[in-house]
């Protein structure tokens, strides 16, 4: 049954170590099935041959900003107009996939006719192409296991919702700040049930740099970022994870578990929709700290977008333990 269409937009294939990864991500959505299509939206350097070599669906066209940078509406319109599958997942093209992540996807969408899941990933340093004989997934879990990472609340790298979903939405550019914050925001505004599925679904984002964008630096301080931010609405819109009100555990979709963490952002989100002449942000702020001080802290020597560690840093590491 044709249930699923995935769709990302990956970086130029002229840096070997980018093209190694996201090969192997590509491929691991390959390995899904022939219930999953793939598309790969975008003209960057080697995308049309990797394409080809696999193939799979490759649309060239895609809107850009001044910048040259994607913008996420267009990447849905093409793939919604080019899919007549009932569920769309972009997803980010270093983003390993799993047969859990087609389990989960069956069981939400017979549940619900609107949703979207969301979960977090675990972070892996990989820069070799990955064996995909037979038993790959078993031995991804155990490298995971062994030498994995999970990543914060905030690290979100892909989604999953009904192709009706999300035909509107502000001109936002992918790979920049607060775009995925602003998709888990305007599911609960509207009603829709935001299903997270960690504990039923291993996603595994492998671990890179910052090379391809300016100074090789995070994208936060971009003046493209700061667009993202002032288009999603700023700090009000700013969901994670954590703000996902469904949880997928055990093979049953319940509520998410009550917790102090839970309660105070739950603070946090109403006093965000109050306007008390700016005095909300004075409360918001404490109950914010005391939120993130009882919640799960970040890994130790956490960089932003999990990047690779220095080899002499991983040395350093395991020689103070």
């Amino acid at each position: 049954m044709a249930l699923m269409t995935i769709f990302s937009t990956p970086k130029p294939f002229d840096d070997p170590f980018i093209a190694t990864i996201q090969r192997n991500a590509i491929q691991s959505w390959l390995q899904l099935g022939p219930e999953v299509e793939v598309f790969l939206i975008g003209d960057e350097v080697g995308l049309a041959e990797v394409a080809k070599e696999f193939r799979i669906h490759h649309i060239r066209e895609v809107e850009r900003n001044q910048w040259g940078t994607p913008l996420v509406r267009s990447l849905f319109h093409q793939a919604r107009m080019a899919s007549a599958r009932p569920i769309l997942a972009p997803v980010n093209a270093d983003i390993i996939l799993m047969p859990d992540f087609l389990k989960a996807t069956r069981l939400v969408s017979h549940q619900y006719s609107s949703f979207l899941i969301v979960g977090r990933r675990w972070g892996l340093d990989i820069d070799q192409p990955l064996d995909f004989s037979p038993g790959w997934d078993d031995r991804l879990r155990a490298d995971v296991r062994l030498m994995g990472q999970i990543h914060p609340i905030f690290s979100i790298d892909y989604f999953i919702f009904n192709r009706y979903q999300y035909q509107d939405m502000p001109e936002f550019v992918i790979g920049r700040p607060q775009w995925d914050n602003w998709m888990i925001y305007h599911a609960r505004q509207r009603g829709w049930p935001v299903v997270e599925v960690t504990p039923a679904v291993m996603v595994v984002h492998q671990n890179h740099d910052y090379r391809h964008l300016p100074g090789g630096q995070p994208p936060h301080g971009l003046e493209e970022g700061r667009k993202n931010r002032r288009l999603a609405g700023g700090e009000r819109t700013k969901y994670t994870i954590l703000d996902a009100n469904r949880i997928l555990k055990g093979g049953r979709i319940r509520n998410q578990p009550i917790s102090v963490e839970r309660i105070l952002r739950a603070v946090e989100r109403w006093l965000m929709k109050r306007n008390f002449l700016g005095i909300e942000w004075r409360l918001i702020k404490p109950v914010r700290q005391l939120r993130r001080s009882v919640g799960e802290q970040l890994p130790e020597g956490w960089v932003a977008g999990g990047l690779r560690k220095k080899s002499d840093e991983k040395t350093s590491a395991s020689e103070d333990k």
